[in-house]
């Protein structure tokens, strides 16, 4: 054993040990270069390597290679995942940097176009058509592979067109401007079953590398859902716009006449019956009265013309019955009269050297006071009142007698005028009170 002279000991030294911090400096340029490699690879492999899927959306992988994949934990082949297990569902997604996940749209979409089409009779028509639809989940990945992410402008779009076109031919130029839903409905039913009938033509089980092909065949049949395809808006040439108004102004006119001759025919028939009504009255009416009673319904309106608080002209009409005709009001009240003490006198049935016909004007002496007497007295005229007749006021309002022309005529008692003065006087002479004080004379009036 060797003996170290500078040794305080026989123990021989510890050997050193290499420290991490050497290599580490040794090495640190290398390592710089790598770690900056690795990071700008991850900068730019980051986008194709980590994908989001969207709310509402499923990505359809497409592999490179034949391996294995760790999203459903099994072996698959090159090419597109048509198995619905293998689409990548909504979340962060990490494929390999050779793969590309295309990611397609679930929810309800909606788009318009506009075709142009013949109409039935000749005449050119545009129509704004608006198409809701949607893509079904487990399609998404037979539709990538065999009509690919623009299928709208690929399928969908030119099946509506001929749609409409084919469904406008039907209609003239004013159905189709009337018939916009029947039109709605016949262009979304006959695309939807175009598209079941001629998708499933579209798969070939060939081109599949998987280990049942047949099972797709009928997953394009139903992988678009055509909600409904809305009329937005029809435009025809402004000369059969201006037409189709016209004729349809002309048939509303048409049934306004209509209602109007339906009208005046229930009119025609209401005024019949209402004359056939009228007809009935009177013949019941004329049945069921006599002349007695019309002289004593006279009798009573003489009566409430009397007793109302205003003064009036009163004529007696003509003829054998003549009836009392009121003219008019006069609203000034006259003045109450001064009644003689001595009571009065009986009334008079008619007012001598009065024509017939003559016209009898209130008193303006008599004015109306309790219990309609005087009332009565002013509006009947001196030959009720008991007070004899008054003097004309003039040639005109005089009587023969008064003018000095002639004779009396002494009045009728058979006459109207004649029994309602009659009938008057009794009632007069029973309801009135005795009054104190001489009566006037005969043919003088009293003054206020």
């Amino acid at each position: 054993m060797a003996k170290h002279p500078d040794a305080v000991s026989d123990t021989p030294p510890a050997p050193r040990r290499r420290r991490w911090s050497g290599i580490l400096g040794r090495n640190l340029p290398g390592l710089s270069i790598v770690l900056m490699a690795a990071l700008l690879l991850g900068i730019v492999l980051w986008p194709y390597m980590v994908i989001t899927v969207p709310s509402g959306h499923v990505g359809v992988l497409w592999q490179r290679f034949l391996g294995f994949d760790t999203y459903c934990g099994c072996f698959v082949d090159r090419g597109t995942m048509l198995n619905p297990r293998e689409l990548r569902e909504e979340g962060l997604h990490l494929i390999a940097p050779w793969n590309r996940l295309f990611i397609y749209d679930l929810r309800l979409q909606s788009k318009s176009d506009v075709y142009h089409a013949i109409s039935k009779d000749g005449v050119s028509v545009t129509a704004q058509i608006n198409i809701r639809y949607q893509l079904l989940h487990d399609s998404a990945g037979v539709l990538h592979k065999f009509i690919g992410p623009n299928y709208f402008d690929t399928i969908l779009s030119p099946e509506i067109g001929a749609q409409a076109r084919d469904v406008i031919s039907k209609y003239s130029a004013q159905e189709v401007y009337t018939s916009r839903e029947k039109i709605q409905q016949e262009i979304r039913d006959g695309a939807q079953r175009t598209l079941s009938e001629k998708l499933n033509k579209l798969v070939q089980p060939a081109a599949m590398e998987e280990n049942d092909p047949q099972h797709y065949s009928d997953f394009l049949a139903s992988s678009i859902l055509i909600l409904d395809t809305l009329v937005l808006g029809i435009d025809l040439p402004p000369e059969i716009v201006a037409a189709i108004n016209r004729q349809t102004e002309q048939y509303y006119m048409i049934q306004e006449y209509k209602y109007r001759v339906q009208r005046e025919a229930e009119e025609s028939q209401r005024k019949m019956i209402e004359a056939n009504g009228i007809e009935a009255f009177e013949r019941t009416v004329s049945q069921g009265i006599s002349d007695s009673y019309l002289r004593w319904q006279g009798i009573n309106a003489t009566l409430a013309l009397a007793r109302s608080p205003n003064a009036k002209i009163v004529v007696i009409g003509s003829g054998k019955d003549g009836l009392p005709i009121i003219l008019g009001n006069v609203d000034t009240p006259t003045a109450a009269p001064t009644v003689p003490a001595g009571g009065p006198k009986p009334p008079a049935a008619t007012a001598p050297g009065a024509s017939e016909n003559a016209p009898v004007r209130p008193s303006p002496n008599v004015g109306g006071t309790s219990g309609g007497r005087q009332s009565m007295r002013g509006e009947l005229g001196d030959g009720v009142d008991g007070r004899g007749p008054r003097p004309a006021r003039d040639g005109a309002e005089a009587g023969p007698a008064a003018a000095g022309k002639g004779p009396t005529k002494p009045s009728d008692s058979s006459t109207l005028p004649g029994i309602v003065g009659s009938a008057l006087s009794r009632i007069y002479g029973v309801v009135a009170p005795p009054q104190s004080g001489p009566a006037p004379e005969k043919g003088t009036r009293s003054n206020p």
